[in-house]
């Protein structure tokens, strides 16, 4: 395996980091951080530069705080100039690693987003035979489970640069004997990179024919139900040995059954939203927050869920509806 070196030299120029708060400010120009950074923005990439250059750089405490949905979690939100150094880390690996996931690792990926692995989901619901069964596996606690000499190792098979690497661990600590961040924009990477060798354990030593992971749910279609019981052994004791993580829970039944996926019900036939996405509609509707009613409309624009809840807009919440995007009101047939 060829690894990469020199990553440090590039990441972390004049013209890098100033890219990078291009990709951090994406978004985010309304931000008091975006704002109180950018207002000074010459001074502190310089002050960056050289923290990073002298070896002296150090990310700032996270803001840390609770999020309740889908389930409750602590968010670790890094200062504004870490989150620059973070892109500016993210812009050289990103593609370095993405060259070796499997093409149905979904996540933080171009074109792989949760839209594209509900409709690999259904996909594969439908070229599995009918008698055939899925098993579908959860990571236990998977994020706060992380081992980080293992992600150390697994970084540095590919990256030689031993200060980049330096610089990139930082971002997965957090105070804590186990475990990586969750809200960093590298943790989501970490994750790929962490569960990448389960991808390859699956399709090229166990072979499973049809296959998806996004993050840490992930399903077998299309396979005999004793298949199922056998990779199931397998997958618990790599994941025990290699990794150091076990499961949370696990189903094994009949395709025909269907599967709840990245925020869908989703059968052979048809896909609906989950049930706890039409109850943050009906609340988000009736409080009138449009962005939150547009996030949900967007997540259900593929499912047979978008017509139900364009017309609880019609019936029940007019002034609401008159003031979506011209673009999703005409997807509105009586």
């Amino acid at each position: 395996m060829k690894r990469v070196g020199y990553l440090f030299e590039q990441a972390f120029t004049p013209e890098a980091l100033f890219q990078a708060w291009i990709d951090a400010s994406h978004g985010k120009h309304g931000k008091r951080a975006t704002l109180e950074f950018s207002r000074c923005l010459s001074s502190n990439l310089d002050a960056l530069h050289q923290e990073l250059h002298s070896g002296n750089y150090k990310p700032q405490p996270y803001i840390e705080f609770m999020v309740y949905e889908p389930k409750q979690r602590t968010i670790y939100a890094p200062a504004f100039r870490d989150l620059v150094v973070q892109h500016a880390i993210y812009r050289l690996t990103y593609p370095i690693f993405n060259a070796g996931f499997i093409d149905q690792s979904f996540a933080c990926r171009v074109g792989k987003g949760t839209h594209a692995a509900a409709d690999y989901a259904q996909a594969a619901l439908r070229s599995s035979a009918p008698g055939s069964y899925l098993l579908q596996l959860d990571i236990r606690k998977f994020f706060y489970s992380i081992d980080r000499d293992v992600l150390a190792a697994q970084i540095s098979r590919k990256i030689k640069d031993r200060r980049f690497v330096a610089v990139m661990l930082q971002f997965a600590e957090y105070g804590q004997p186990k475990g990586i961040p969750i809200g960093n924009l590298l943790s989501q990477m970490y994750a790929l990179i962490f569960l990448n060798p389960l991808d390859h354990f699956i399709k090229r030593v166990l072979k499973a024919r049809s296959y998806c992971r996004y993050v840490d749910d992930f399903v077998i279609f299309g396979e005999t139900r004793q298949a199922c019981a056998d990779f199931l052994a397998r997958i618990q004791e790599f994941i025990a040995d290699k990794l150091g993580l076990s499961l949370s829970r696990y189903s094994l039944h009949r395709v025909t059954r269907g599967l709840n996926f990245v925020g869908y019900r989703t059968w052979r036939s048809t896909r609906f939203v989950r049930k706890h996405s039409l109850y943050t509609f009906a609340r988000s509707a009736k409080r009138g927050l449009l962005e939150s009613v547009i996030s949900i409309l967007g997540h259900a624009k593929n499912t047979a869920s978008f017509r139900h809840l364009l017309t609880t807009l019609k019936d029940h919440h007019h002034d609401l509806f008159n003031r979506l995007p011209s673009s999703c009101r005409r997807r509105y047939h009586p």
